[in-house]
């Protein structure tokens, strides 16, 4: 569960040479992370390099020991630093057609493609490029880095992180987490919580289609009360201007079912999302489907007593809500060659950050997710290259005395 890396190599024939962000994100691009695979190989590699600098790393792995979350920490580990957060895990690319090889970085003009070029190894590859620079600096608050696995599928795989740095005698005192904001800094995301609904009926031949009890039309009242409680909100709210849609939202995303046209349907699946304002609770959402759900399945077992629906929760992670005033926002947002705050659309671990650990976050990263979960994902050379300058204003920000205080006394200098 526990790694530790080795002492840096001296100078001379033994120096470990420099790679550039662009050198890291063509090793982290093929190492083929997709969220139902492995992610082992991406952290042995970047525990190998953090290693050749003289860092610490931590691992925390999941139960069946083929994924793992890695916390290293770069500077005074006495102190409460700032951490730098990222996943591993990518999308899959099946189904999509590519023209560049997904797993291999290819450079055409100013765009570098891959899987997780913009979601998320740039950011990563970024990082990596600077751990020389960090380890050399002297630091005033650590910088402690934090890499999780299957973010993609619920934030599920940085729970266990979160429960480990819950033990920490020192948790950081603030978190960027580097997801695509084409490196502008994010305040706000929306929440989500994702089900998934089964309907059994009763099949019979559709010619006598009132002896049966059919799951796919139960299935189509239940969606249509999740099409009306979306219109809902977005007619009366609540609302919330820091998101480009500002109401939550909620959508049904896949349906399956029947077995043929003459045959009353006896099955039928679906799955669900809630988006939520931070305004609004979406267990109390889910608890008005459930009552609903409830009587439409009384109603079913008139026709057939095995008749029944079911609701399972698949995942959920909390919203995003900092406030532009915040102190780290102040500091943040000093470091970075565009003051514009920008809206995103998607979910990050950062909420749980925030609302488990208590730690104060925002998202601020290169790319855009205009480009993630596509064929053909790309992040351009410019974007990184205000990644990188970030990092090197960030290192010096955190050399000067005191920062770790006003961060965490919510001043700024």
């Amino acid at each position: 569960m526990t790694t530790a890396g080795s002492a840096r190599n001296a100078g001379g024939a033994n120096a470990v040479p420099e790679l550039s962000t662009v050198d890291h994100l063509a090793q982290l691009i093929a190492f083929d992370t997709t969220s139902a695979r492995s992610n082992l190989a991406l952290i042995d590699y970047v525990e190998r390099h953090l290693a050749c600098h003289g860092v610490d790393c931590r691992r925390v792995a999941n139960a069946q020991g083929d994924k793992a979350n890695l916390y290293a920490t770069i500077g005074p580990a006495q102190r409460r630093g700032v951490m730098l957060s990222g996943h591993t895990d990518t999308v899959p690319v099946a189904g999509q057609t590519w023209q560049y090889d997904p797993y291999a970085l290819t450079a055409c003009g100013e765009r570098l493609y891959g899987r997780g070029t913009a979601d998320m190894k740039g950011f990563l590859a970024s990082v990596l490029a600077a751990v020389p620079a960090m380890a050399a600096a002297d630091l005033s608050v650590p910088i402690n880095l934090a890499f999780s696995y299957d973010e993609e599928v619920g934030c599920l795989g940085v729970r266990g992180l979160i429960a480990d740095m819950a033990q920490y005698p020192q948790r950081p005192v603030a978190c960027v987490v580097g997801e695509p904001t084409s490196m502008r800094v994010c305040c706000a995301h929306k929440g989500k919580l994702a089900a998934r609904v089964r309907v059994r009926g009763k099949a019979c031949h559709s010619g006598m289609a009132l002896e049966g009890v059919n799951a796919i039309h139960a299935a189509a009242r239940l969606i249509g009360w999740i099409e009306q409680a979306a219109a809902g909100r977005a007619k009366a709210g609540p609302f919330d201007e820091r998101f480009g849609i500002p109401h939550t939202t909620l959508q049904v995303g896949t349906v399956e079912g029947g077995a043929a046209l003459n045959i009353v349907p006896a099955h039928c699946q679906f799955d669900f999302e809630i988006r939520n304002v931070p305004a609004e609770d979406p267990q109390r959402i889910l608890q008005q489907f459930l009552e609903f759900a409830a009587a439409l399945e009384a109603e079913l077992r008139q026709g057939h007593a095995d008749a029944c629906i079911e609701v399972e929760r698949l995942s959920s992670y909390p919203g995003l809500s900092s406030s532009q005033d915040s102190a780290l926002v102040a500091f943040v947002m000093a470091l970075l060659d565009d003051a514009a705050i920008e809206r995103i659309g998607f979910g990050t671990e950062g909420g749980l950050f925030q609302g488990e650990l208590g730690i104060p976050t925002l998202v601020c990263g290169p790319g855009s997710m205009a480009q993630g979960h596509r064929p053909d994902e790309f992040v351009t050379g410019e974007q990184l290259e205000r990644c990188d300058a970030f990092l090197q204003r960030l290192i010096a920000g955190l050399e000067q005395p005191g920062v770790g205080e006003r961060l965490a006394d919510g001043g700024v200098s």
